[in-house]
């Protein structure tokens, strides 16, 4: 058995399925906080049933679960289509396949993690299909791992969870509740720092190469793919007021107003530098877009309907984050957790123990949003008592969350299911993708 084959069936033997994750860790805060907290078990359960429902917390969640959905719903545009097409068009080689998936994920997936994401996967099939029409070699397990790199940028991106909250005004001091906090840590501090740029730029220089190396020595084979679609017309036709629905005219206007709606806000903004992009601004940025690259209102809806799946675990998951949240702040965990860092650390290496913790945590709490409800009020206390400055400690809890994601294959599973791989094809690329991210990670946090 080859160690791929083996740690894909350590890793389903040893862990459960998230949400019997998140159930398994309530207990095991519950337990904890009853035994270091002088509250009664019945208030932190009553503590605990408030949590889940904090109003709060619950738009968070929605705003997460609209910016996967809408990213996946333009994804699937026929523009998007169109544009996959003709980036694979000239490729006729594994090496020169690898490179270009890798690339132009990376940079999609900066921009949203949703339509990086499911992108990339889709860019995977494609050239697996275009392979197999023109009878070419390929290595496909490195394609559809060059597909899934877009899971390891995405956090230090444009919709990273914890960056985009942030960016929110009193999201610090609602989350931290102390009162010296800011009101909002800008994209000009976290996603367009020197340090992450840095980072990003290396990242886009050193795994196109490194993939391309791999795919000129990897094993290849003609694949034998078919043609891969989403869910379309059911061939059914419309009657009456129905047309409305297959408007190309309708829907394109909408789209079009929506984009110069955003774009007006995005230049007569006059506060800090990019204080404009919050998780609202993302998601109407999305809306507007799909809206406007989508043939109609009917093709529109019908990729929601195939990508609003693939927001389940985030609707049922997250009030089990916000209940643990409220656990560890009832029962004090927070602050203990918080004294047993800065009892650790140093100012110099507080973002290390923040980045090794964040990559832990993301095995077992495999949402960005989710992390950062649980360990966000710990990185705050930490980082204000020992004068960290927060962007950075908010940035390696990021890369952190999205190192681990070529370890964890929660989020390859759309990745998997359109390509037909599976994940023990695709774990020894991943390997290395999470190797060229470590190097680059640790190296940024020590330098900047």
């Amino acid at each position: 058995m080859s160690f791929s084959q083996q740690y894909t069936k350590w890793f389903k033997r040893l862990l459960p399925s998230p949400f019997s994750i998140a159930i398994l860790l309530t207990i095991f805060v519950f337990v904890v906080s009853w035994y270091h907290s002088p509250k009664s078990g019945f208030e932190l359960l009553i503590d605990w049933q408030k949590g889940l429902w904090s109003s709060n917390l619950l738009a968070f969640a929605f705003q997460m679960m609209l910016m996967l959905v809408l990213g996946h719903t333009l994804a699937l545009s026929n523009t998007v289509d169109r544009l996959i097409i003709k980036i694979i068009s000239p490729l006729k080689s594994t090496a020169q396949a690898a490179a270009v998936v890798t690339f132009t994920t990376i940079i999609v997936a900066f921009f949203n993690w949703g339509l990086g994401l499911i992108f990339g996967a889709i860019l995977a099939r494609k050239v697996g299909e275009s392979f197999t029409d023109k009878q070419l070699p390929l290595n496909y397990p490195l394609v559809g791992a060059a597909g899934y790199v877009g899971l390891m940028v995405w956090h230090g991106g444009i919709s990273g969870s914890a960056l985009s909250k942030v960016a929110e005004q009193g999201h610090l001091k609602a989350l931290g509740g102390d009162a010296s906090l800011p009101q909002a840590i800008y994209y000009g501090e976290t996603v367009f720092s020197s340090m992450n740029i840095t980072a990003f730029a290396l990242l886009i220089i050193l795994i196109p190469v490194v993939f391309y190396i791999i795919g000129k020595k990897g094993s290849e084979y003609v694949p034998k793919l078919s043609i891969y679609k989403t869910s379309g017309n059911n061939g059914m036709q419309t009657e009456g007021a129905e047309r409305v629905d297959e408007s190309k005219l309708l829907s394109n206007s909408i789209g079009i107003l929506l984009v110069l709606l955003a774009g007006y806000v995005a230049v007569t903004y006059d506060g800090a530098f990019l204080g404009f992009i919050t998780p609202n601004y993302i998601n109407f940025s999305l809306l507007a877009l799909s809206l406007l690259l989508h043939r109609n209102f009917k093709a529109f809806l019908t990729a929601v309907d195939d990508a609003i799946k693939g927001a389940s675990g985030i609707l049922i998951q997250f009030p089990l984050y916000f209940g643990i949240l409220t656990l560890m702040q009832s029962g004090g965990l927070i602050a203990l957790l918080s004294e047993w860092f800065i009892s650790v650390a140093t100012p110099h290496t507080l973002p290390l123990f923040t980045f090794i913790s964040a990559g832990i945590v993301n095995i077992f709490v495999p949402s960005g949003g989710g992390q950062w409800a649980i360990q966000g009020p710990i990185i705050i206390e930490a980082a204000t008592k020992l004068h960290v400055p927060l962007p950075k400690m908010i940035m390696a809890l990021a890369y952190g969350d999205q190192l681990t994601n070529m370890l964890q294959p929660f989020w390859a599973l759309p990745l998997l299911s359109i390509t037909g791989l599976k994940a023990k094809d695709i774990l020894p690329y991943t390997l290395v993708l999470f190797l060229i991210g470590l190097i680059v990670f640790v190296s940024v946090l020590l330098i900047f």
